[in-house]
């Protein structure tokens, strides 16, 4: 089996790369594919769905018969591309597919997802324990914000293999278990802070990324390699370096994804029919298996 992320398997890793740069979108239209029913997709869609997660991890689709306010479409697309484990955390409903919207009172009105404030780079469930890390996710439109709300998507392969190009030791780094720490939700009842990996590698070779660019209730690990690499990434989330897919999704889209670097602008609601996302976090990635590039 390849083993391209493992800093021990160059030629891999150069046979997968050459394989990867050839598959980038030019923009976020090359991701969009349409389902014409969105209670039976047909293989069609389904295997063009398929092919952008395998080249750059994440797709965005739109339901052309159904606005998508039946939460059981959404989860019913994810289980065709194995996303079944859903996470149910803290603000989830108890079907697991959270409803995004602003939330003026109430335990969510501390979390940004529930404002309208503007969200910067992160992946979701950096907060969460190693087993519970989100290796893939949905997020459905129901309804759009009056304005604004725009996402904005970046393929965590392509940092990596800008970071391992420019120093295979900030890989290194970045792979260091304690690399970022998340202090103790007390809300949860947690004792102990949440360490781990920025980069790391699943059962089957598969890379996860761990990420938040938010400065508070952040612990870096602060050494000098560390901090390089941690500039490094800095540099290029903010550069030009990297494609950035920006959309905005309208209702019945929706992205999949396998919890691709991502963040979202401040919008202003309509006071009568505010903005309103299903969300859906899985344990769960698409493919099970690497791509022998």
């Amino acid at each position: 089996m390849a083993q391209p992320f493992s800093l021990a398997h160059e030629d891999d890793y150069r046979r997968w790369r050459a394989w990867k740069l050839a598959q980038v979108p030019a923009d976020a239209s090359a991701l969009l594919v349409e389902i014409p029913q969105a209670a039976n997709p047909e293989p069609a869609a389904l295997e063009a769905i398929a092919h952008r997660l395998q080249r750059c991890n994440m797709a965005i689709y739109r339901f052309l018969d159904d606005d998508g306010e039946d939460r059981t479409l959404v989860r019913q697309l994810a289980a065709h591309f194995g996303l079944t484990r859903l996470d149910y955390h803290l603000c989830s409903d108890p079907s697991g597919i959270t409803a995004l919207s602003c939330d003026p009172s109430g335990k969510r009105e501390r979390y940004i997802p529930y404002t309208d404030k503007p969200i910067n780079w992160h992946t979701d469930g950096y907060y969460n324990r190693p087993e519970e890390w989100i290796r893939g996710m949905v997020l459905h439109c129901v309804r759009p914000a009056a304005e604004g709300g725009e996402n904005f998507l970046m393929d965590p392969e392509l940092l990596y293999i800008h970071l391992r190009d420019e120093n295979p030791d900030y890989i290194r780094a970045l792979m260091a278990p304690d690399m970022l720490c998340i202090p103790p939700n007390r809300e949860e009842g947690g004792e102990e802070p949440r360490c781990g990996p920025v980069f790391s590698l699943d059962d089957h070779g598969q890379l996860h990324m761990r990420f938040t660019i938010r400065k508070h209730n952040v612990i870096w690990k602060d050494e000098p390699l560390h901090r390089a690499a941690r500039a490094a990434l800095m540099d290029l989330l903010q550069g030009e370096t990297i494609p950035i897919y920006h959309y905005r999704l309208k209702a019945g889209e929706g992205l999949i994804c396998n919890n691709v670097l991502h963040g979202r602008k401040g919008f202003r609601d309509d006071p009568q029919a505010g903005r309103l996302m299903y969300r859906a976090r899985f344990f769960d990635r698409y493919p099970a298996q690497p791509a022998a590039a």
